[in-house]
């Protein structure tokens, strides 16, 4: 489904990633780990297709199809979602009628008619049940005002809405407290689909712990440097990321 090989990306002339190869199947969820700097960040912006993240070598395709030659919206489009580390405020902009619009927006770039506003209406509600999210919330400025886990519970529910092929998600659990950290990752769970592929970015094994991954990386160096089971999340736990050094040398 994803197919990462060689992939070298550089940020204002620095080399980040250098000859990442990573391929996850549709129906499995991947895990990245690493330190501080490894370059896991700028694997899912390089993925996502922001700006100033210039691939300079290396080839991703998602279901076959070139992704490094599209547009960040035509890549939204094909059913690629990010979740950022750090949702961005849009004051002005109510939550429900930013999703809505970015629903619609994918359905009239695959040649599909737009979601009527009761059914968005009736779709949004269930998805706000589920994930605790108090339904007068999404007519404020999106993300304005909300509290770390009310960002993040926001972000899984645009996924949720938009029902992507590859979801992406960074540092999902960051500034989560552990009931938070429950109700995102039963939202990521309630979305595990056979034909559906997630890459989990994290630094912590606890995600892990509530969102279990079929396998886990090891990115040091600007590329993968080791690969295994949910059990090596554990030994990562114990054993800190200074092994790895001499791997990504």
């Amino acid at each position: 489904m994803l197919s990462i090989k060689n992939l070298h990306v550089s940020v204002d002339g620095k080399s980040i990633l250098d000859g990442l190869t990573l391929d996850i199947a549709a129906g499995e969820i991947h895990a990245v780990m690493g330190p501080n700097g490894a370059g896991k960040s700028t694997l899912s912006y390089a993925l996502a297709g922001r700006p100033g993240y210039e691939v300079t070598a290396g080839s991703v395709t998602l279901d076959g199809e070139d992704l490094l030659g599209l547009e960040p919206n035509e890549r939204a489009a094909r059913g690629l979602f990010l979740s950022f580390q750090y949702p961005t405020e849009i004051p002005g902009v109510p939550a429900l009628t930013f999703v809505r619009t970015a629903l619609n927006a994918q359905h009239k770039a695959r040649g599909e008619a737009e979601v009527s506003a009761p059914d968005f209406l009736r779709l949004v509600r269930g998805k706000a049940k589920a994930l605790k999210i108090d339904f007068d919330m999404l007519k404020r400025g999106l993300n304005v005002g909300f509290s770390g886990g009310e960002k993040k519970r926001m972000e899984i529910l645009q996924m949720s809405v938009l029902s992507p092929r590859l979801a992406i998600l960074d540092e999902t659990d960051s500034g989560l407290d552990i009931d938070a950290l429950r109700i995102v990752a039963e939202g990521v769970n309630a979305m595990r689909s056979a034909d559906r592929a997630m890459l989990v970015i994290t630094h912590y094994q606890r995600l892990l712990d509530h969102i279990r991954p079929d396998r886990v990386h090891v990115l040091a160096g600007g590329r993968i440097v080791a690969s295994g089971g949910p059990e090596l999340a554990h030994d990562l736990e114990r054993e800190g990321y200074d092994k790895y050094a001499s791997l990504a040398a």
